[in-house]
Parts: structure tokens; C-alpha cells; sequence
């Protein structure tokens, strides 16, 4: 289905980030960055699926927009934690790269959509083309 290339990579941008913050939690400043990272990486992939649904193309816009904005607090968070020094399994350099590279294509997506409007197929629940 279109756009699941773009989800996948958010939600394996997502596990990578939720793994990181279960490794860091245990001091002040890893627990901070842990609820931080926590929440932009798991709404960014959520607002991109609400996007594959929207209702509108407004909505469509709105949601994509959403979803970069959240990924690009991501990447900030990423940053923050490999400047720190705050160690990791995961490699933060790939993941802030990954980051990166969707906040581009989320934003050409939105602008696209903006520019040209969007066709918006009705999905049902499980997020197939009704």
C-alpha cells in the first residue's frame, strides 16, 4: 500500500527510540530525555497513520505536518543524548540520519499535498482502502 515504506521506517525510528529510553531511565537527566524521546518517537508514526486516513486534504496536510514536526523533536532528543555522552546500544548517529531523512520527506509530502491537493481514499478500521 502507498506510504508503507514511510511507516515502516517510522515505527522501526520509534522501537529504536523506546529501546534507547528503556537503556537511559535510570539517572535525572536520562529519565528526562527517556519521557521526552518517548513521546515526539511514538506520535510522529501516529499522526503519519491518522494522515493515510485523513479526511481531508487540509486534514492530510495538518497531520503530515504534525508528524514531522514530532520526528524532528525526535532528532533533537537523539542529538541531546549522543552531545551528553549518555551511552546507548543503539546508534545514534543511523538513527539521527533516519530522523532526519523522514522530516525531509514528511515535509515534501506536506508541501506536495498543499501545492496540488491529495486524493484521499476512505480506509476502514484496519486501514484498508474501503
Amino acid at each position: 500500500m502507498k506510504g508503507d515504506n514511510i511507516a515502516d521506517r517510522l515505527l522501526d525510528l520509534a522501537v529504536a527510540c523506546l529501546n534507547m529510553a528503556a537503556e537511559i531511565d535510570g539517572s535525572a537527566v536520562g529519565k528526562h530525555i527517556a519521557r521526552q524521546v518517548t513521546r515526539s518517537c511514538t506520535s510522529g508514526g501516529a499522526n503519519y497513520e491518522e494522515a493515510r486516513s485523513a479526511e481531508s486534504s487540509a486534514d492530510f496536510v495538518h497531520k503530515i505536518g504534525v508528524a514531522g514536526k514530532e520526528v524532528s523533536e525526535t532528532v533533537y532528543w537523539l542529538k541531546v543524548t549522543s552531545r551528553a555522552g549518555i551511552v546507548t546500544r543503539i546508534d545514534l548517529d543511523r538513527w539521527i540520519d533516519e530522523g532526519q531523512q523522514l522530516v525531509r520527506i514528511l515535509g515534501a509530502s506536506a508541501r506536495t499535498a498543499k501545492n496540488k491537493g491529495v486524493a484521499i481514499v476512505p480506509r476502514d478500521a484496519a486501514g484498508r482502502p474501503e
